[in-house]
């Protein structure tokens, strides 16, 4: 039944954009498509084997393509996803299926716009929902359902929504309906007025018969000692505001959730156990003439908030309903970013602090410093990172700094046993432009582990990289890389004489940009390692293969 609904959707689709190719005016038609092929080596020694991928189907590909339509007030969306042999939906399992991922249907009548279908929203900074989408980590969290949104002033917006969550082609039973005021007021004369843009939200999760039922089920396992109930529904309710004044900028927001059965995954506690949660979050900013800073708090606890309480049992990322904003720095160098920081939904207490100085209109200055522990103190993670930017118009640029880091390895990674891995990693950059159309880009990056007590080096131990990009405008880009196990630590491969391995890991790649299509070419060997997006992470395995990837807006 649902795939006759799916091919009947999609024909009065095309025949709404087909009749708005013919409209005499108004009608405006976008769309893209991002397609990604994996070819796959087996390469037993960095562990890219004994995976349906690299022992059989040897090939794998994931494509999105997109087709929005606006005329006579309304905005129609319909998007195509196709897997074939996918590792991204579970890195180390193979997923095949296509469908119709995504339609919609919006319509602003007055002051109330309409939307049905597949819906991304958020309330506040989604501390409570997000319905969001990032496709490296194939996380599809859309709302499938109806939301209202009504303009009380030019300054005061209530919206409502109510539907069930995405999950690839199908839906989680459980329903998820919810409301949020958000408004805007200036106060303060006009010489130094501030402004307040505060709003507040609520969510309610209902879980099936069938979900109440299982969850009953399991809870009945547990000893009188241990025993909790089951609920049919959670409520979760946050209030936030951002104030600006002047140079300075502070948002913030508090949240809380009712009591449930959620997942505690601690080895200390590895069950079900029922509590409320919490979670305080600001962030503030002050910028003026040379200085820029900016100052980060969170504090979670026990904030689990999921379309089914069980799916934090079967996959990390799936059924989210809310999403926990990270406290720590985005690095995009490659030894920088090895070690992530995902959100702890059961306690964390987390700070950042960046500071950015520009001495000069050639010289700049940056130091940040975050650090999280969980509730009890333990340290999850800290960064201490320092850089410095040299630019000289129209000729080069030269990026330089050291980072340092602790990372809880036990409770990222689920590794029991290890210590925290520390790091510390120097690194350059030179940006040389020979002229207006190219230039050569140089990377050079080198990361020391610590050690144990026999002078094991932490998880692979030391790493050196480095990288050399040369581009040519507006079409080419060649880029040739290499990752060098320079000194092998505990996870290191092992040769049949016990001996560990020091291997490099190369990759070149080629990209061609003609206006709006960008097609790339890549030979990739990648070590194991996690993969993170705005706090969301999992572990990735081994990659050994060559790649091929589209993108294209039209």
């Amino acid at each position: 039944m649902y795939k006759h609904y799916k091919k009947y959707f999609l024909i009065l689709t095309c025949f709404v954009f087909g009749s708005g190719l013919m409209a005499q005016k108004g009608a405006r038609i976008t769309g893209n498509l991002q397609s990604t092929g994996n070819f796959f080596f087996r390469d037993s020694l960095i562990g890219a084997f004994n995976t349906p991928q690299y022992d059989h189907q040897l090939f794998g590909a994931d494509t999105w393509m997109s087709l929005n339509y606006s005329n006579w007030g309304f905005d129609v969306g319909v998007r195509f996803d196709m897997f074939n042999n996918s590792n991204i939906l579970t890195p180390l399992g193979s997923y095949t299926d296509e469908g119709i991922g995504r339609w919609y249907v919006s319509k602003q009548i007055q002051k109330l716009k309409i939307t049905g279908g597949y819906i991304y929203d958020q309330i506040g900074s989604g501390i409570i929902y997000r319905a969001y989408e990032e496709r490296g980590l194939l996380i599809d969290q859309a709302l499938k359902g109806i939301k209202l949104e009504y303009d009380l002033t030019p300054d005061w917006k209530v919206k409502a929504f109510t539907g069930r969550q995405k999950r690839q082609f199908d839906l989680h039973d459980s329903v998820i309906k919810g409301a949020a005021l958000d408004g805007f007021l200036m106060v303060g004369d006009s010489l130094r007025p501030v402004s307040l843009a505060p709003g507040i939200g609520v969510v309610n999760r209902t879980l099936s018969d069938g979900q109440a039922q299982e969850l009953v089920s399991a809870l009945a396992t547990y000893s009188s000692s241990n025993r909790i109930g089951a609920k049919y529904n959670t409520f979760a309710l946050s209030a936030y505001n951002t104030l600006t004044y002047g140079p300075i900028s502070l948002y913030t927001e508090a949240a809380y959730k009712t009591g449930e059965a959620i997942f505690n995954p601690l080895p200390e506690v590895n069950r079900f156990v029922f509590e409320p949660g919490s979670l305080l979050y600001a962030s503030g900013s002050y910028a003026k003439n040379k200085l820029a800073l900016t100052v980060d708090f969170k504090r979670t606890e026990n904030f689990v908030f999921r379309s089914n309480p069980f799916l934090r049992l079967e996959k990390l990322n799936d059924g989210l309903i809310n999403f926990l904003p990270p406290v720590t720095r985005v690095n995009t160098f490659r030894l920088l970013a090895r070690y992530n920081a995902a959100t702890q939904e059961i306690g964390e207490l987390a700070y950042q602090v960046d500071a950015r100085y520009r001495v000069s209109k050639k010289l700049s200055l940056n130091a940040n410093f975050s650090d999280i522990k969980d509730l009890d103190g333990e340290q999850l993670y800290r960064e201490i990172f320092t850089e410095v930017q040299y630019k000289k118009r129209r000729k080069f640029q030269v990026l330089a700094g050291v980072q340092m880091q602790v990372y809880n390895q036990n409770r990222f990674e689920a590794k029991p046993g290890v210590p925290n891995v520390e790091t510390i990693t120097p690194y350059v950059e030179y940006l040389y432009k020979f002229n207006r159309k190219k230039s050569l880009r140089i990377e050079a990056q080198y990361m020391r582990t610590g050690a144990d007590d026999k002078g094991v080096r932490h998880d692979y131990g030391d790493w050196a990289f480095i990288l050399a990009e040369f581009s040519m405008a507006p079409n080419w880009t060649f880029t040739l890389s290499d990752m060098y196990n320079a000194a092998p630590g505990k996870n290191s491969p092992i040769d049949e004489n016990g001996e560990r391995l020091a291997i490099n890991y190369p990759r070149v790649d080629v990209f061609y940009t003609y206006k709006n299509n960008r097609f790339s070419a890549s030979y990739i060997k990648q070590v194991e390692g996690v993969v993170c997006s705005g706090g969301i992470c999992r572990l990735e395995p081994a990659f050994s293969g060559v790649r091929l990837t589209v993108n294209s807006n039209f």
